[in-house]
This record gives C-alpha cells, structure tokens and sequence, in this order.
C-alpha cells in the first residue's frame, strides 16, 4: 500500500483546488451499495454500465463480504478538499487478483466531488482498495497527452448519500508517527472501521 499511497499523493499535489461539484451520478444502470462505517453509513452508486471492469471487482469485494471488517485508514488533505481511503490493504484473506485499468478517457467518468476510484500503482495493479475525492480533483483523471503513466486512476463509483461521514473522516487526527514515507503522517489514529458492505434493492 505503500507504493500505491506514493503515486496518490503525488498526484495529489500536482494541482490546485477547484470548487466542489455536485456528483455526477448516471441514472438506472447504477448499483447502490450501502457501506456502514464506525462513524456513519456511506451509500454509493456504483457505475456498472460506465465502468464495467472496475464495477464489477468492486461489487465481487462486496459480494464475498471481503470489505467486511475493513476499514479506512488514510486522510489526505483537510476540510472539503483530499482523500479518503480504504479497503483490503493487501490482506491477504481479502485481496482478490489485480484488474485490468479503466481510464476516465474511456468510461467518461471523472475525479469530481464524491468520486470513488481504485488505488492502484501501474495500471493494471488495483485489487481492493480505493480513495473517495473530496472537492474536484482532475489531474488524477488520464491525461494521454502527459508524458509517463498518463492513464490516471479508475472512476467507479460517486457517494449519493453520507458526504458528511467522509468528510469526517478526512478530518479525523492523523498519527504523527504511523506509516512510512511519504504515508507518514497521513495514517488515522484511529482507523474507522467499514462494518458491512451491502447492496441495497
């Protein structure tokens, strides 16, 4: 997870903030999955028409309860403008195999207020964890014309309901000692918990 949190908070930096948006949500194809936190309950619309691949690995983790008993762990960035992240954290009873990478170039989805994408460090590597974008955050959509690894992070999902409980989160205090590198700093004393993880009719 490391290398993962290096690649994120890079991209992090590379931009300046914008102003929030409201999420972006497409209509009937989506999957509404209730995640119930330690510190309230998040539900999400999972984009499984617009992100296929990546929907479908998230909705496997939630399926199999793999996300049950996880938690979120990191908080990057302050007030309505970073990253919350989360999932398996390469235990190994959790982590399913690597998925293929979805841009944003080809699903249309984008890093803005709400968004849910896959941690990940080549494309390619994403298993089961993933970072909610608090404010809007483009430089982590593809950008082909960008010199290096161009393709960006994964968009799978948007919160509809709870972004209050991630802004919590992201607020909560972060150890001064825990983590290491550039996640120094950035780990929550107290990781909140992800007790269940359903879809909702």
């Amino acid at each position: 997870m490391i290398r993962y949190a290096a690649l994120l908070l890079a991209t992090l930096l590379s931009f300046t903030p914008a102003a929030a948006q409201p999420p972006s949500v497409p209509p009937s194809e989506d999957v509404r999955v209730a995640l119930d936190t330690g510190a309230g309950r998040i539900i999400v619309a999972v984009h499984a028409a617009k992100a296929p691949v990546t929907a479908r690995n998230f909705l496997r983790y939630v399926d199999q309860k793999r996300l049950d008993g996880a938690a979120f762990y990191r908080g990057v960035g302050s007030a309505d403008y970073g990253f919350v992240q989360g999932g398996a954290q390469n235990a190994p009873a959790r982590v399913l195999p690597p998925i293929v990478h979805e841009p944003t170039t080809q699903t249309g989805l984008t890093h803005d207020d709400g968004a849910i994408s896959m941690a990940r460090y080549a494309p390619g590597s994403a298993t089961g964890d993933f970072f909610i974008v608090l404010g809007k955050m483009p430089s982590m959509d593809a950008h082909p014309e960008a010199a290096g690894d161009n393709q960006g992070f994964a968009v799978f999902a948007h919160v509809v309901e709870g972004m209050d409980i991630v802004r919590a989160i992201l607020a909560a205090p972060k150890s001064p000692t825990a983590g290491e590198g550039v996640m120094k700093g950035q780990m929550l004393e107290q990781p909140v918990s992800i007790l269940t993880a359903r879809r909702l009719p």
